[in-house]
């Protein structure tokens, strides 16, 4: 069946080791008609190879696999593919795993307890190049930068409202989400999200996120 916006369904290619989870995302996929699966490998050199072949437009991609790791594949894709998203799949929820995972070239880092309907929305949001904040995707706008090498930026204090609304972007929540329950206006939310750009020195959602949790705002 073919997608109902009329727009061709994203083609995604999988790679796991797993064969359950590929029989499993396969089956659920069916039903989306926004998504369709293009190619599967269960390993890295595998992936290379089918992964030019069927052009996807997001990749899912282990990266523990045998013989050559999601890692090492992530990377050569990513010098032959530029254009093509790339999300790591996997069971760790470890900044070491995330950041091998950001320098070899990954666009995002989901964990393998996702379910099936969040990770559709993800994938479309992510192909669509949507901001995305949520429990499941470890965004990879992660600072990179030596410890002793960072500037300090002291985090500015947040005001109740800024906090509530911080708590909100990490809850995967958009503008409009907010402004619903917190009975604000869109342009309100706006300048709010401005003001906590501003103190958390940073520029956008995720690596608001990613800073709130190193200040421990989000506990």
């Amino acid at each position: 069946m073919g997608p109902t916006s009329g727009k061709p369904p994203i083609k995604l290619f999988i790679a796991d080791d797993h064969p359950l989870l590929r029989i499993g995302l396969r089956l659920a996929f069916e039903s989306i008609d926004t998504i369709t699966i293009v190619g599967e490998s269960d390993n890295g050199f595998d992936t290379i190879e089918k992964v030019q072949k069927t052009a996807p437009d997001v990749s899912l991609i282990d990266i523990d696999m045998p013989g050559l790791s999601g890692i090492p594949a992530i990377r050569v894709l990513r010098k032959v593919m530029p254009g093509m998203k790339i999300l790591a799949l996997s069971t760790y929820n470890d900044t070491n795993y995330i950041k091998n995972a950001m320098q070899a070239g990954a666009d995002g880092y989901v964990l393998k307890t996702i379910d099936i309907d969040n990770l559709a929305r993800l994938i479309e949001a992510f192909h669509a190049g949507q901001p995305i904040v949520s429990p499941y995707l470890v965004n990879l706008s992660i600072d990179l930068t030596p410890e002793d090498a960072r500037p300090d930026h002291p985090v500015e204090a947040l005001t109740h409202r800024e906090l509530q609304i911080l708590r909100s972007i990490a809850a995967g929540k958009n503008n409009k989400d907010i402004s619903t329950v917190l009975f604000l206006s869109i342009e309100t939310v706006k300048s709010h999200i401005k003001h906590i750009f501003r103190k958390l020195h940073v520029n956008n959602r995720f690596e608001a996120v990613i800073a709130a949790r190193e200040a421990k705002l989000l506990d």
